[in-house]
């Protein structure tokens, strides 16, 4: 186990670990538990009654939270001709084609944060499924990232959207906010995430799906909730 600073173990005397607590007051906790210097990131980490490893039991999605992320977020998209004139309209940070796949490939060059592709180049981004993917930043058609409407993608990137996937261990990890937010806006987040992710249940799932929520600010302990009480 690592060693945790006096910082941490003081915010950690606050919350108590054995309470699953509503979504108010965990959120509250989130917030007054957050020591660092800078605006921490508040996170939720979901752990879903689903089995992924299975495709029926798969649960991916995105959502433009109501009050955004308070990250700006670096855009590249893959794009040519009146769409890649789209990009650059829309606010993308970089627009290209196979020069920007080789440059991933050969100078490990990753200053962005998404990717956007239209379908049509899905074949020059996809040479790139073992670079991109395991950051994360593979399009998906699912999360609205493969897509002829490059505009709308964009605007709903920097308004806030953010995509949620199941790890290997059947967990969501999904920031919705920072600590400056407060505990309201951080809840109407939270809850637009909830929805989200309930309304994503896969019909093969069986048993309870929500089994534990927790929420925690980057460098704070995580706060219960009780998933039985989440209401939108």
């Amino acid at each position: 186990m690592p060693k945790r600073g006096k910082i941490y173990k003081e915010s950690a005397k606050l919350v108590d670990r054995a309470t699953l607590y509503d979504v108010n007051d965990a959120l509250a906790l989130a917030v007054q538990t957050a020591k660092a210097k800078f605006d921490e990131t508040v996170e939720v980490h979901i752990k879903l009654g689903v089995d992924g490893r299975h495709a029926d039991q798969q649960v991916r999605g995105a959502i433009v939270l109501p009050h955004g992320t308070g990250k700006t977020k670096r855009v590249l998209v893959f794009a040519k001709g009146p769409k890649a004139a789209e990009a650059e309209a829309a606010g993308a940070e970089y627009v290209g084609a196979e020069e920007l796949a080789t440059k991933i490939q050969t100078e490990n060059w990753f200053d962005f944060d998404v990717v956007v592709a239209t379908p049509d180049m899905m074949g020059v981004v996809g040479r790139l499924g073992k670079i991109l993917g395991p950051k994360g930043l593979m399009p998906n058609p699912k999360s609205g990232t493969v897509t002829m409407d490059v505009e709308r993608a964009l605007q709903e990137i920097k308004a806030g959207k953010v995509e949620y996937r199941l790890d290997k261990t059947n967990i969501i990890h999904t920031p919705i906010g920072k600590v400056s937010f407060g505990p309201e806006k951080l809840a109407d987040n939270f809850n637009a995430l909830l929805e989200a992710v309930v309304k994503a249940k896969p019909a093969a799932a069986k048993g309870q799906y929500l089994k534990s929520v927790t929420v925690a600010s980057t460098m704070g302990p995580g706060v219960k909730i009780n998933p039985l009480r989440v209401t939108f």
